[in-house]
Formats: structure tokens, sequence, C-alpha cells
């Protein structure tokens, strides 16, 4: 578990403040240089914004606030910058973008944005500790061995921002009578525990029992009225596979959130404004191709441009989704056939659309409408969500959150063609699996391997 005042810096730094350093110190070069901002620059910042998010949250667990020194703040910056400067000369000679900046402000900026970052972290970490009431680090016991537990304990050592040192375990049960997995020889019985937090001065007590045990839990709160450590209840609820869980108040009472999107609060915002911005400058490029496509379509086959079908978005709501007409019928009906290799349905010009995923391009429109993001679970024709969501325990979770142009199953080879049930429910697994995982790292991955997938054309019918 986090300290509150640790978890608020390692997400303001991850989130917000970091890529605005760097964002401001590439506005303090131009202004150096007297360079005015136009949209090369503004793409540059776009890009850079969603690096530097993508890099400072691969160190999301391992970074603490409490306790380094300059020197590891130093050396930490200067990897992941090296790292950011990497990505962005690689991305700019590729698309020939490098050669429309001025040479002078890039480098100053490469050279003074580190230098800020260092500053900025160090006053951080130092309002931080000021902050942490006794700082240093915290002792706690758990009470019960049991994989709840031990699961906590393991976390306590693995996170390097959790400053808790976790003494042992209480349990009524020896080691013969443990069912978990890993067998743990416990400090003492409940009855032992408040003796124990006195003379050791324990700071947390993780309580770590089923609810049949009540009787035995109070009487170990009334023991623990003597001692100021604080006491906090781990429900077992945690060994079920959860989607988002989390804690919350409702008129003051708390509740567990067991089945939530991952897309509250900042996170909402974090992904709808990624959404727009990318669906923007996608739109803004791809317009010319297009409408190449648009008129392709119009002089070769006869029909509509674009293929409206219905399908479900958020919260399991009907939404109409626009593709590239790439076949000679348009099925919106209760019973729609997938596509195949060799589907005669298929245009010869929609046949090469769909290898290259490019009759999906209209639904950046639905992007910007709101109906979908860039990144999430595939939308399915509604006949076909009838017909699964009655045979896949969870179909319908993955309408938890807006469907995606791509998805973490696309780039895991479900994409396409779904002609048996346990195709589909590998889909499934791995659309629910993108909602268990969820990141701004994750999506911008996954734009990234699409890529490469549709490159290489698989599963593309």
């Amino acid at each position: 578990m986090k300290t509150s005042n640790n978890v608020f810096a390692v997400a303001l730094h991850n989130r917000l403040l970091d890529p605005l350093v760097i964002l401001g110190s590439l506005y303090a070069s131009m202004l150096a240089f007297d360079e005015r901002l136009n949209g090369y620059y503004l793409v540059l910042g776009i890009i850079t914004f969603f690096i530097c998010s993508y890099v400072f949250e691969q160190v999301d667990q391992r970074r603490s606030f409490d306790k380094i020194t300059l020197w590891t703040i130093t050396r930490e910056i200067i990897v992941e910058w090296i790292i950011i400067v990497a990505v962005i000369l690689f991305m700019g000679v590729a698309t020939g973008l490098a050669f429309q900046f001025s040479e002078p402000v890039v480098e100053v900026w490469f050279v003074i944005a580190p230098l800020a970052l260092i500053a900025t972290r160090s006053i951080l970490q130092k309002i931080n500790a000021n902050l942490n009431e006794g700082g240093g680090q915290r002792s706690a016991v758990i009470v019960g061995v049991n994989e709840v537990g031990l699961k906590l304990a393991r976390r306590t050592s693995e996170y390097h921002n959790v400053d808790i040192n976790v003494h042992g375990f209480f349990d009524d049960r020896d080691i013969s009578r443990q069912t978990s997995a890993e067998k743990i020889q416990p400090l003492g019985g409940m009855a032992d525990i408040a003796a124990y937090v006195r003379q050791h001065n324990i700071n947390i007590i993780y309580i770590s029992q089923p609810i049949s045990a009540q009787p035995r839990i109070l009487q170990l709160l009334e023991d623990l009225q003597d001692t100021t450590a604080s006491i906090y209840f781990l429900p077992d609820i945690y060994v079920f596979d959860l989607i988002q869980p989390r804690f919350d108040y409702v008129g003051g009472m708390p509740v567990v959130a067991i089945c939530e999107s991952p897309f509250t609060g900042i996170d909402h915002i974090i992904k709808r404004s990624s959404d727009i911005v990318l669906a923007l400058a996608i739109q803004i490029l791809l317009l010319p191709i297009m409408l190449c496509i648009a008129l392709a379509v119009k002089l070769t086959s006869p029909g509509p441009v674009i293929f409206r079908q219905r399908r479900y978005g958020l919260d399991g709501e009907e939404i109409m989704v626009y593709k590239f007409r790439s076949m000679a019928v348009c099925d919106d009906g209760d019973n729609i056939v997938q596509a195949t290799k060799g589907d005669l349905r298929v245009t010869k010009l929609g046949g090469f659309l769909r290898r290259t995923s490019l009759d999906e391009l209209p639904q950046f429109i639905n992007v910007l409408q709101g109906r979908m993001s860039i990144v999430g679970p595939r939308p399915h024709a509604v006949a076909h969500n009838e017909l699964y969501r009655k045979q896949i325990k969870g179909y319908m979770l993955r309408h938890k959150v807006r469907p995606g142009i791509t998805g973490w199953a696309q780039v895991n080879g479900s994409r396409g063609e779904t002609d048996t049930l346990d195709k589909m429910k590998t889909r499934i697994d791995l659309d629910l699996d993108y909602l268990r995982r969820w990141s701004l790292m994750l999506d911008l991955s996954i734009i990234f391997k699409t890529v490469m997938v549709v490159l290489k054309r698989e599963n593309a019918h």
C-alpha cells in the first residue's frame, strides 16, 4: 500500500508534471532563439507528450519520492531522457520531420530539459518528505496467513515506493493447518498481537481474515484500542478475478468496486484527450488518402461509399459505426455472416482495403463523435453480440469502455474471422485483460503493434 503523499507525487509526475516540464523546456528554447510556434513544433509537442507519458509510466511502481538522493534522481532522469530522445530522433528521421526544426533550438532543448526535470523532482522530493509525518519506513504485521495476506507481503517488498516493513504474520493456525501454497511460521496467535504491537511499536496492522472470523476480529479490535497502530482490513474479494477494483464513498458510506471501467477521474480525461488529439492528427494527415479511397469505392462498384452498421458501444448502447464499403452487399440485419477467406461478397478493391485495414479509416470520425476510442475492444455487429452474450461468460463486460478501432486482442493474434466459439472466447479474454491492465503506455504500445500487424496483413478477409 502506498502512502497518500507518495501516490500523489508519483501520479502527478508520471501523468502530468514531467511531460509538461519537458514541453515547457522546448518552448523556452524556442523563445531563446526567437523561433515562432508553427504546426511542426505543435506536432513535436504532441508526440513528445505521449512518448514521455509512455516512458515515465514504466517507472510508476518503482519510483519513490521519500528517501532518494540527488544522484539517484539524476541517474533515473538521464536514462529516461536518453530513451525519449532516441525515440524522438528515430521518428523524426523516419518521417522526415527532423529537418523541419531549428538545430540550435533542439540541441538546447535536449540539454535543458533533463536539468529542469532534475530540479522539479528534487523540489517535489523535499516537499513530500516534509508532508510525510515522521518520514522513514513504517512497520507492519499481517493478521492471517492466506493468499491475500501473502500477496500484500510480496507487494511491499517488490514495489520500491512502498516504505513498509512487514515484521511477519499472526494466525491462530499452525503451519500444518495453513491452506495457502506458501507455509509461514506465524509470530503468534491473534491473542498475542496487541502485546507485540506495543512492544515493537508497530505502525500498521493488516487484517486478512474472512467474514466468518468476525468474533475474533471484534476481540482483536478491542485489544488494539490502547495502541496507536493504524488498522486496515483486507477483504477476501481480492482472491477473485476483478476488473479495476477500487474503494469509493456514496453518501459517506464506503463501497467496493468489483467491476468498474478503468476510465474514471483523471484517467477518463487522459483517455479522451489522447483520442481527440490523435484522431484529429490522423484525419488531417490521411484526408487525401481517404478522398482517393472514397472515389475508388464509388467508381469500382455500385452502392454507397460509407457502410454504416449498428454496433454496441459504451454501456451496451447501440451506435452507428462507419467503414468504407468493401462488399457488394450491406448486411445489417439479425443474421450477419462474417467475411471469410475468398468471400465472394468482397469486391476486388474491398479485399485490398480489408487486408490493409484502410476500410476502418472512417471510424476516426466515430472517435471524434465520442462513440469510439482509438484503442479498445473491437465492436461486433449487434446480431453477433446477441448470439455470443448467451454463450460466453463475461461477454458484455467488454462494453464498459468505448469500442476501439484497434485493440489488445487484435495485436495478439485475434484479428479477423472468429469462425469458432473458442476463437471468440480467446478474443473476449484478451478484451477483458485489456480492461484490467489499461494504461496510456498500453494504448500506445497497441497502436505501434497495430501498424506492424497491418503491414503483415494477417487474418484479414
